[in-house]
């Protein structure tokens, strides 16, 4: 089998870890081994963190919703419960933001609920 001499590829392997850990603390963004261990820790962060947003917007959304459904009388449970028995289709980031951006818009929503739960 032939050599092969890695100076070029592990060069450029090299520069891409060392520009992907150009922002760390110390050793981190200097030396390639420390630079690449800190630089996959930081890449499964990063994949993770994108799936746990969604989450964290979802309980955001939905502290939101109760807070201004309270504030019209009604709870959060059971202002979904009426807006699936009235058929209204709203997802919970549009709810949210009726409820700081038009708090009329979303009396009006509560209101139509209250009426299904009522009639349930």
């Amino acid at each position: 089998m032939t050599r092969v001499k890695r100076g070029v590829a592990a060069h450029q392997k090299h520069k891409k870890v060392l520009k992907l850990t150009k922002g760390q603390r110390a050793t981190r963004s200097k030396l390639f081994r420390r630079a690449n261990e800190a630089m996959l820790k930081s890449l499964s962060y990063a994949y993770r963190d994108r799936r746990a947003k969604k989450g964290e917007f979802r309980k955001l959304w939905i502290t939101r919703i109760n807070a201004a459904a309270r504030e019209a009388g009604l709870s959060y449970s059971k202002l979904i419960q009426g807006l699936s028995a009235a058929g209204i289709d709203i997802n919970r980031k549009m709810l949210a933001e009726l409820a700081i951006s038009d708090q009329a818009a979303f009396v009006r929503v509560v209101e139509s609920a209250k009426a299904a739960v009522q009639v349930a």
